[in-house]
């Protein structure tokens, strides 16, 4: 039997697993620069800032970065294909590597938060991983390719943390190591997206629809409530990441056990999704999104206990599993509540709210963990209790979503 011979959906699916397959091999490589940066971010920031206050803001300017790119670069990729649009994300990773570096060189707090701004423009590329996996695959495929691309962020996991922390002292100026790895991992992983073949979205014909506008699109509720469910996801999985390495070395850990409890929470991140697109495929996006918000109360329960070695470790990992299910489950409720020439405005808006949302949790992370009582101590307890109100607002969503009639 030839190709021509297979049904619609298995030609459709045999091009969508090698594009999964490139995508996991970006989201090792490439991706493997993002825990490395959060490892050292906001110990590099605390060396580099004026007042501790400020000490992860550049790892807010990360996240800013990547909400105001996400638009732009959304409306790249609609009009001209995902490869350029990954190609600018990588630049941009490297761009802003080399920033951090002089800053580090020079001592110089505005430069860093320069870097770490461009350094946003490939985390927002990296979100579109996700949806990119998606173009090419049946409805039947989408949710596992979505949940394969997220397993690449495995290797980045083991990667990442390990070789940041490793080169944290390899120069005279601490953590210029690990940004020259940062410059080259995302020159040796940019080459990766010329193998991949998901062709340029079809130009609208004269007189065609042209979609929902953004607004029309948010009143949408499935794609409002999908939202709702990713930005407190990613946002408060962000809000205690952050502070993690801070609280740990705060309270008499090394910077290396605070790279390991990273590293356990990277590998809790992106483990499950080689089954979270099975679960989604058999219980459906929203109870899998349920179960996240589950176990991300259960994360900051257990954080609240104590802070023992096993609690960050456990703490941590829960974080971890309850963003893959959350984010994972309301990524798939988005890519099916929209038409294809909506892609480009829902994938933009989503990454921009969602973003938006992380940016303010990494800033807040910094102030509760530096600024909201008198030790490590009570920063880490103020942090885990911020996550209740928005658990809460995310879990109202649901219900309200799940009470609709089904044809409203």
């Amino acid at each position: 039997m030839t190709a021509t011979d297979l049904p619609d959906t298995a030609v459709s699916d045999a091009r969508a697993k090698r594009n999964v397959a490139v995508l996991v091999a970006a989201q090792a490589i490439l991706g493997a620069q993002m825990p490395m940066i959060f490892t050292v971010g906001g110990l590099a920031g605390t060396m580099l800032a004026p007042n501790a206050c400020l000490a992860t803001l550049p790892i807010s300017l990360i996240v800013f970065g990547s909400m105001t790119t996400a638009p732009w670069l959304s409306s790249v990729m609609q009009r001209t294909g995902r490869v350029p649009g990954f190609l600018i994300g990588a630049a941009g990773g490297a761009a802003g590597a080399a920033i951090c570096a002089a800053a580090l060189l020079w001592n110089s707090f505005p430069l860093f938060l320069l870097g770490s701004y461009m350094t946003g423009i490939y985390l927002s590329a990296q979100g579109f991983f996700r949806f990119a996996a998606a173009d090419t695959a049946s409805d039947a495929f989408r949710p596992k390719a979505i949940s394969y691309v997220m397993a690449g962020g495995l290797l980045s996991a083991i990667i990442g943390p390990a070789l940041g922390t490793s080169l944290v002292d390899s120069f005279m100026v601490p953590f210029l190591g690990t940004y020259l790895a940062v410059i080259a991992l995302n020159a040796l992983g940019l080459f990766l997206f010329f193998a991949l073949d998901i062709p340029k979205p079809p130009k609208p014909k004269p007189g065609a629809g042209i979609g929902r506008t953004r607004l029309e699109l948010l009143k949408e509720p499935a794609i409002a409530v999908a939202i709702v469910c990713a930005m407190v996801s990613y946002a408060l999985m962000n809000l205690v990441m952050t502070s993690t390495p801070l609280a740990v070395v705060g309270c008499g850990f090394e910077t290396t056990t605070a790279g390991h409890v990273v590293t356990a929470h990277v590998l809790a991140m992106y483990a499950p999704s080689f089954v979270t697109g099975h679960l989604i495929a058999r219980f459906g996006a929203r109870t899998i999104v349920w179960a996240g918000l589950v176990i991300l109360a259960a994360a900051g329960a257990v954080a609240l206990q104590g802070v023992d070695l096993a609690n960050f470790f456990v703490a941590l990992v829960l974080l971890g599993v309850g963003w893959n299910f959350g984010f994972i489950g309301a990524t798939t409720m988005l890519s099916a509540a929209h038409a294809p020439e909506e892609r480009g405005a829902v994938q933009g808006m989503n990454d921009a709210l969602v973003f938006g949302c992380v940016t303010v949790a990494s800033l807040a992370s910094g102030g509760l963990m530096n600024c909201s009582g008198g030790d490590a101590v009570a920063g880490w307890s103020a942090v885990n209790l911020a996550m209740a109100p928005f658990l809460a607002m995310a879990g109202g969503a649901l219900i309200w979503l799940s009470l609709r009639p089904r044809d409203a």
